[in-house]
Parts: structure tokens; sequence; C-alpha cells
């Protein structure tokens, strides 16, 4: 798999979707229900927003906190777009002709063409819902991507040496400004998420930002004491110096 051959290339880390899921449910879902948000997520719990913000915070945690360290080769779950644009992100897509990938997955699989071709269109459906109704974007656009590749007309290693040397441009070496980028974007993440799982606030949705200790919240509460939790939750994550929750709005219910 390319991923596999990358990392071992860069000397880089290899994440997969199932090493995020199983960080993610240490915020209290289960890696089934993480899994089958993911296969099916425009059915699962009816479609809710509210899930679709909780189960985005838990896996944005679980990501950022994977990779702010650097070195690593991530594959699934439409992670650049959890990670933002940026210098500390290479943001690749791999495609290929359809005659290409049924072989692939005959191979993979041991199944026979039609099967092959009903999983790939599954495959490929459920991926574009899932985008879609996760992250409010189509899958296929290329200006999500700084490289799209097309292995029609290179193989698997042809398509590592592009990555590779991608990945050495001055543009997307790791500074002192961008870690602190993606520092920062952890520490919102792992605020968000706390704050999705606790009971007292996982009813609300909020916008993080950090920059260095300090973290600003922004969204609706029912009242002080809500507020009140608000800051001993957030206060509880590691590297959070101060609070700023001038933003937050108090929501009346009729």
């Amino acid at each position: 798999m390319l991923a596999e051959s990358l990392a071992q290339r860069l000397g880089y880390r290899c994440i997969d979707r199932d090493q995020i899921i199983q960080k993610a449910a240490a915020w209290g879902v289960s890696q089934d229900d993480l899994r089958t948000a993911i296969a099916r997520p425009p059915t699962f719990l009816g479609q809710s927003h509210h899930t679709k913000y909780i189960y985005l915070a838990f896996i944005q945690a679980a990501l950022t906190e994977e990779v702010r360290t650097g070195n690593a080769i991530y594959h699934g779950l439409a992670g650049h777009l959890l990670l933002g644009k940026g210098p500390h992100v290479l943001r690749t897509r791999v495609i290929a002709p359809m005659e290409f990938r049924i072989g692939r997955l005959q191979d993979r699989l041991k199944c026979n063409r039609k099967d092959a071709i009903a999983y790939i269109g599954k495959m490929d459906d459920d991926r574009r819902k899932w985008t879609r109704f996760l992250y409010d974007v189509d899958w296929e656009d290329a200006s999500l991507y700084d490289i799209v590749l097309n292995l029609e007309h290179m193989n698997l290693e042809e398509a590592c040496d592009v990555i590779c040397a991608a990945s050495r441009l001055k543009y997307f070496e790791m500074t002192p400004e961008s870690q602190r980028a993606i520092n920062d974007l952890a520490t919102a993440s792992r605020v968000k998420a706390n704050l999705a799982m606790n009971p007292a606030t996982s009813n609300l949705r909020f916008e993080v930002v950090a920059q260095g200790g300090s973290v600003s919240i922004e969204g609706g509460v029912v009242g002080p004491d809500q507020a009140k939790k608000i800051g001993s939750i957030v206060r509880a994550v590691p590297g959070v110096t101060e609070v700023h929750m001038d933003q937050l709005a108090l929501v009346t219910h009729f």
C-alpha cells in the first residue's frame, strides 16, 4: 500500500483510520458506533447535526493529538479536512481508472468482477455522502488537495517518488510557526471534545480557538452555572492557562 511505502521511505509513522477510531473512543463513544457512523453517515442516528458535531470533535481531537509531533503519514477519514490548510499538511489524493481498481480489489478480496464493481460503487457513494454529511464538501474537489495523482500513468513506486519529493519542498517543512499552529489546533480540539463528552455540556455546541495557553470559547449557554462549569472543564485540559468566555451567549428557551 502507498501509505506504508511512504512511511518506510521517509521514516515516518503510518497511522490509519482504525487507530484514530480507537483513540476517539476514549471520549466515551464505542468503536462500533464510530465505525457505523463512518460506514453509514447519512442514516446514522437520523442524521443528527449534533451527533455530527460530537463525532467530529472526538475524531479531530484524536487525530490532531496523534500527528501534532509531525513525521506521520495518515490515510483515511479525510483527515486533511480536519487538520486545516498550512505547511504542516501535504494533502494528497490518489485516483485510478476503474479497471485498475477492479483488478486490485479482485486480487485483495478474491471476488468476481460483478461483486468488485458493486463494492467500489458502494464505497465511493458512502465516502461521498460521508464527507458531505460531516464536512459539507465534495471529496472529489481537486482544490481540497495539494497533489492529485493518477495511477493510470504511474505505478505505486513512482507515486511514492512524487509524494516524497513534494514533502521535501521548503513550504512543507515544519517550522516553529507551523508547530505552534498544530499545537493550538490540538488544544482547541481537545477542549471541544472534553466539552462534548461532559454530561453538563454535551448538549451544546462551541467554537473553540486556542493560542498558546489562551483559549477562547464561543457558543450558547442556559445560565451562569453552566458557564462556570464550562470554565472548569476547559481549565482542566493540559496546557490551558487562561480561558476567555466573553463570547458565550445566554440562550432562552420558551
